[in-house]
């Protein structure tokens, strides 16, 4: 499943293989939270723009239009027409995030819908149903999110039941791809790691999953309300304890100063939603920063973007896609988050080669904080 090429430092250079094909990390996950990246982006657009692994959500897809139905259409990947690697979030960040009501038992979770308000009940075994029939590679353990600062005994007793949720969902995988209708039967399940920022909590966590043998391992909430640097303690001190020759997921973070970070302290999996939301507002990543497409200085600049291979910087100017956000023009956001992924998508394909070459403290020492800026 996962191969690590070559370190540099905590930096790893891998492959990762999976039902639908293989992935060369450090990699970006690209969000199509809802079968779809936000702005109008195709599964034949993530192919133009580089896109290895499509991150879709439980949460979202059990709702609307509901994960039996995917099923019954041939599994997600069939349903949204694309043929790549792909991972499952497995809901518990969207119900700590969306759902106003909620109530946290043993059992599982139970909230209202954000879309209708119905009352939903979700379950460890739940979820693991919901990504089975949607077929993903990759299945994210069921988890409860914990906002930050949040008790310790709260967190501590939470990362406990997120423990037994964790088995419960072994339990439900492996029963699955056995059963001779299942979607995926290769489908692999990763375990996520929490405990706020309280470091003996987040290494007594991560050595109990360590112990379980997992495909993967996940780092879940943090960018909830922590600092950057109680996030970057955090990743070192779990990294630690974390098996050599698995992968490991840095959940939800976050810029490319953070994957960069992220990549030096041993990450090898990234998602957020940042450069396609940030994309739709016209905050654009570029080499030397990020720039703001909307300001008038861009009115009549001929150049694109950036100096980058994307559909948009290929064909179309700074001015022009002013234009299409000032016009209200769906087309502007499109290309937009079009730029961003590519961006993203190109970031890691340049730490890799950095990796493959040695260079990899050079890369970072030049562009961590630079591409933070704002120009």
């Amino acid at each position: 499943m996962f191969t690590v090429l070559k370190t540099e430092g905590n930096a790893r250079r891998g492959v990762f293989t999976c039902p639908h094909g293989t992935a060369q990390t450090p990699v970006f996950m690209n969000v199509g939270t809802q079968g779809a990246i936000k702005g109008g982006l195709s599964a034949q657009d993530l192919r133009n723009i580089n896109c290895q692994i499509e991150l879709s959500n439980t949460y979202h897809l059990h709702l609307r239009p509901g994960d039996e139905l995917i099923k019954s259409m041939g599994g997600l990947h069939r349903f949204m027409g694309w043929d790549g690697p792909m991972l499952t979030d497995s809901g518990g960040f969207q119900i700590f995030s969306l759902a106003k009501l909620r109530k946290i038992t043993e059992e599982g979770t139970a909230f209202n819908s954000h879309i209708d308000g119905r009352r939903v009940f979700m379950s460890p075994e739940d979820s693991i149903t919901v990504q089975s029939n949607l077929g993903s590679d990759i299945a994210m353990a069921f988890d409860e999110c914990v906002g930050i600062p949040a008790p310790y005994d709260y967190v501590k007793k939470s990362v406990e039941r997120t423990q037994r949720w964790l088995l419960r969902c072994m339990a439900r995988l492996k029963e699955l791809n056995g059963r001779e209708d299942t979607v995926n039967p290769g489908q692999v399940l990763f375990g996520i790691n929490q405990g706020a920022v309280y470091k003996d909590i987040r290494v007594e966590h991560m050595k109990e999953l360590a112990d379980l043998d997992l495909a993967g391992y996940a780092i879940g909430g943090l960018a909830v309300g922590e600092t950057v640097e109680e996030m970057y303690d955090t990743i070192e001190a779990v990294n630690e304890f974390a098996p050599k020759d698995k992968p490991r997921y840095l959940m939800g973070v976050g810029t490319p100063s953070n994957i960069i970070e992220g990549v030096w302290r041993g990450i090898d999996f990234f998602d957020c939603v940042m450069p396609a939301r940030n994309g739709r507002h016209g905050h654009l990543f570029t080499w030397d920063g990020v720039i703001n497409i909307k300001n008038e200085k861009y009115a009549r600049d001929e150049r694109p973007i950036d100096n980058c291979g994307c559909p948009a910087c290929r064909m179309h100017s700074r001015a022009y896609i002013r234009h299409l956000f000032a016009a209200g023009e769906i087309l502007g956001l499109r290309l937009a988050v079009m730029h961003n992924l590519w961006f993203y998508n190109d970031l890691m394909a340049r730490i890799r080669k950095s990796l493959d070459e040695g260079t990899f403290t050079l890369f970072r020492a030049e562009y961590s904080e630079k591409l933070s800026r704002r120009i």
